[in-house]
């Protein structure tokens, strides 16, 4: 009897600890897997469950969310199942329509691990729907004779098409069932000259970090003479990037840099296969194992070819300008420059970047004059741009190029302009732009910049410890602490590690 009692127990234990463990790591698996059910088609709404619940709705760059309650033993919702995903291939995945609007989500109330999940949005019939902005779903849950509440039930949604015609009224939207990727833009809601739109870049901004990393480790352009601008651009990252999670992931990476990249090995060698680089950027996401998504939301073109990368790296080079200090204008106008000269590969685009910098007005003193030079060359960039693309018929018609920033986002900005021989002259009130911009780029932008410590990880080791591990000590220690003295953690962190060596050259000469 006890040896039967025994086997009794561990058969219940591992059955509550492989539902437990399965609902754990579900997210991972079911954000784009196959559904196992022999049809083979990918299943686009994201599995949630009590583990995962919070942190991915209030991670979602969307601006609403839908959460589907079902049971996996409902048969109603096994026929449900298809209507919700024809919907949720519009907004989810890597490929989705529409990216970046709607979350589209479900939650299996029959597994015990959701059961307070479900209570908490009093959940009484499936399938349930309900739609909200996400964040409103990780801060309180849902009653149904709550009166006021963001959160509010989908009803009327038995088929594909209901739903849709359900969310397209909510949000004022035209989407359809047959859109693909880039057809049908026009539906999209959305005005290019709204201030509102660029709180969202913050998203494009994490997506255009991540894909530099990657361009970076592919290319395998990290050589002897490549490390110190690399070291310094993420020294830049790590004290103004507005993401907090590109900040530490920025961090992480120069804490292995010597690892992942030793002087002592030939390119060759170190950078053998693509293997490598897939290797590093999935140890180390620079922002996070969510990003990159796959898809473009304030960047995005409508074509594949269009806007994206280029424009998330504009936007990523904008906001650091706008967050440096006086002191530290012209080292990150240097770590700009060598970054995109060592690492852009765009030749022809590096090579006029290059021509820029080199008739720049340096020495840079004060952040203003940073700002207001970069604004200046993205416009030169832009009118180049406009002419060529003008010529060949490869512009954007939706976002063509433009001057910027236009009047509908800044009336004062633009005094007067005038045009001669061909070319248009434009008379600027600086001020007011630089008061613009940095408030666009700064406030704006969606970012937690201001929040808590540089990296929840670095205690022992500080972020100065982060930089002077590596062997290219020489230069990158003096941009390291210019960088660090304009942020009080890392001058607070720079003296504590100065002191820490000094105590162990003691102790060693001892």
């Amino acid at each position: 009897m006890p040896f039967l009692r025994y086997h009794i127990l561990l058969f219940l234990f591992l059955a509550v600890f492989c539902e437990t463990f399965a609902a754990a790591v579900g997210y991972q698996r079911s954000l784009l897997r196959s559904l196992g059910e022999g049809n083979g088609q990918p299943d686009y709404a994201v599995d949630l469950n009590s583990s995962t619940f919070d942190s991915i709705l209030k991670e979602s760059p969307a601006s609403f969310a839908v959460v589907e309650f079902f049971a996996h033993w409902c048969p109603a919702c096994r026929n449900y199942k298809p209507h919700y995903e024809k919907v949720a291939r519009l907004f989810n995945g890597p490929n989705a329509v529409h990216p970046g609007i709607v979350l589209m989500t479900r939650v299996d109330c029959a597994m015990k691990v959701n059961t307070n999940l479900c209570d908490k949005f009093s959940v009484g019939r499936y399938p349930m729907l309900l739609w909200g902005p996400p964040p409103k779903f990780t801060s309180s849950g849902w009653d149904p004779n709550q009166e006021k509440s963001e959160i509010k039930s989908i009803d009327d949604a038995r088929t594909a098409e209901q739903l849709l015609n359900w969310i397209n009224k909510r949000i004022g939207s035209s989407f359809s069932l047959d859109d693909e990727k880039y057809d049908n833009e026009s539906t999209l809601p959305w005005n290019a000259t709204d201030p509102e739109q660029i709180a969202r870049a913050i998203y494009d901004v994490e997506e255009a970090t991540s894909q530099s990393f990657e361009i970076i480790t592919d290319s395998k352009r990290i050589r002897k003479e490549t490390r110190a601008p690399l070291i310094k651009f993420f020294q830049l990252l790590i004290a103004h990037h507005p993401s907090k999670r590109c900040r530490k992931g920025a961090a992480e990476i120069l804490i292995n840099f010597d690892e992942l990249w030793p002087l002592h090995l030939s390119n060759s060698s170190q950078n053998a296969s693509t293997s490598y680089a897939r290797d590093v950027t999935k140890s180390f996401p620079i922002c996070g194992k969510e990003v990159p998504r796959g898809y473009w939301i304030f960047c995005r073109g409508s074509r594949n070819e269009t806007r994206g990368y280029s424009c998330g790296l504009w936007i990523l080079l904008h906001s650091l300008s706008v967050r440096i200090g006086d002191g530290e204008a012209q080292l990150t106008f240097t770590v700009i420059r060598d970054f995109i000269h060592n690492f852009f590969m765009c030749e022809e685009c590096r090579r006029h970047f290059h021509e820029m910098c080199s008739s720049a007005p340096v020495p840079f003193n004060t952040t203003r004059a940073l700002v207001l030079w970069l604004w200046s060359s993205h416009n030169t960039v832009n009118e180049r741009l406009m002419r060529e693309e003008k010529e060949l018929g490869t512009d954007d018609p939706r976002y063509p190029k433009m001057i910027w920033p236009p009047k509908e986002l800044c009336p004062s900005c633009l005094v007067s302009s005038s045009s001669k021989s061909g070319h248009t002259m434009r008379d600027w009130n600086e001020d007011e732009v630089y008061k613009f911009i940095m408030n666009y780029y700064g406030s704006s932008l969606v970012s937690s910049y201001k929040d808590g410590r540089v990296t929840d990880r670095i205690k022992d080791e500080s972020v100065d410890d982060v930089i002077t591990t590596t062997h290219a000590v020489a230069v990158p220690v003096a941009a390291a602490l210019a960088i660090a003295l304009a942020s009080c953690a890392f001058g607070a962190l720079a003296c504590f590690w100065r002191t820490q060596q000094k105590n162990r050259k003691r102790k060693s000469s001892n």
